[in-house]
């Protein structure tokens, strides 16, 4: 396994979660209560349906469930949204959840609550440099996460999401192919490690995921002897390490409701804490720490970009019908090769599952 840093790598500034949630409207239980019926209201009036991921605030999450939209990680949103009837998608998450929305779904108009929310990954990859990047290593099979730009996404031969990364690379592996992965090196070097194929991996990390400490957890364990750790693998090898489950935030809700343990140390944005309190009702959560002993805050889990979507934002863009995601058409076409191959490939992966279950 090779980790490299091309260059040049992108700078960009990390917008801070609490100056974000300062900013963001306040609403009284009553002014709360009428903006999410009016939101209700416009998705229905606007033929649209909310497709919201985990870690966005759980009012969002809330909503989607109770108009019949989707709440999920980013492969499901994705196949919920091109599947879905209605003509207009309304994405709460980040900005390549959206794009990935409509290239999948060109015909539809995919609106955002805030085109601002980025993602450290994405940023972390820039397109010019990733492309240079592929060209030096023309022998490998470009893999790229789903926290891409669709321009990036065009240039892979497949694109993956966590719930399904280790086991395209296994895939892959069989076939004889060498890999390019990027952008996530943790979650690089977690699938390099699991499958043993030939990986170079490209150099960035997720905000988020990457400040979660090793020795924290450690202590954090130790003062709950009782509690399984639940790790997302875009956190670094020592996180891992300590994990009784590593998944995606699907598999992760998943671990969540089927683990025996009462108490559940977990390692990823906290947003995920809405579903897994539905999964798991008597469980006890507790959030990894994070930062270190100096740090102002001990544990800060939470995408300052996810945390731009909020209730003032949906309502004004189901009023006004502004952020609407565009992507070039010509890159479009690359890009959905890339992505429905990593839909076609998940759905293999499921009916496997399901023929060797009636076995």
């Amino acid at each position: 396994m090779t980790v490299a840093t091309p260059q040049p790598l992108c700078q960009f500034q990390v917008p801070e979660t609490a100056w974000v949630e300062s900013h963001l409207p306040r609403f009284t239980g009553a002014e709360r209560d009428a903006v999410i019926q009016r939101i209700k209201t416009l998705l229905k009036e606007r033929d649209a349906v909310l497709v919201a991921h985990y870690y966005v605030h759980e009012d969002l999450q809330r909503i989607a469930e109770d108009t019949g939209g989707c709440v999920s990680d980013s492969l499901d949103m994705a196949r919920f949204g091109q599947e879905h009837p209605a003509s207009t998608l309304v994405v709460a998450g980040v900005r390549f959840m959206g794009e990935t929305a409509k290239i999948l779904s060109p015909e539809k108009t995919v609106l955002m609550p805030t085109l601002e929310a980025e993602c450290s990954l994405d940023l972390g990859c820039p397109a010019e440099a990733f492309e240079a990047f592929c060209d030096a290593h023309p022998d490998r099979t470009v893999v790229v996460y789903s926290n891409t730009s669709a321009r990036v996404k065009a240039r892979a031969d497949y694109v993956v999401t966590s719930s399904i990364a280790v086991k395209l690379v296994e895939h892959l592996k069989a076939q004889g192919q060498k890999i390019l992965w990027a952008p996530d090196r943790h979650l690089g070097h977690y699938i390099n490690e699991t499958t043993g194929a030939d990986m170079v991996l490209w150099d960035a990390t997720c905000v988020v995921h990457d400040e979660f400490r090793t020795r924290g957890l450690e202590e954090l364990k130790k003062a709950h002897p009782e509690a399984a750790v639940l790790v997302h693998p875009e956190s670094p090898a020592g996180v891992i390490a300590q994990a009784d489950a590593v998944g995606s935030t699907s598999q992760l809700i998943q671990a969540a409701r089927t683990l025996p343990h009462p108490t559940l140390i977990v390692a990823t944005d906290s947003g995920i804490f809405y579903k897994m309190r539905q999964a798991a009702p008597d469980k006890t959560f507790i959030e990894a720490p994070t930062g270190g002993h100096s740090a102002t805050c001990r544990s800060c889990a939470h995408c300052p970009w996810m945390a731009m979507n909020g209730l003032h934002n949906l309502l004004q863009v189901l009023e006004e019908g502004g952020n609407a995601v565009q992507v070039d058409p010509a890159v479009r076409e690359g890009a959905l090769r890339s992505t429905q191959r990593m839909l076609d490939f998940a759905r293999q992966q499921h009916t496997a599952v399901l023929g060797h279950g009636d076995a």
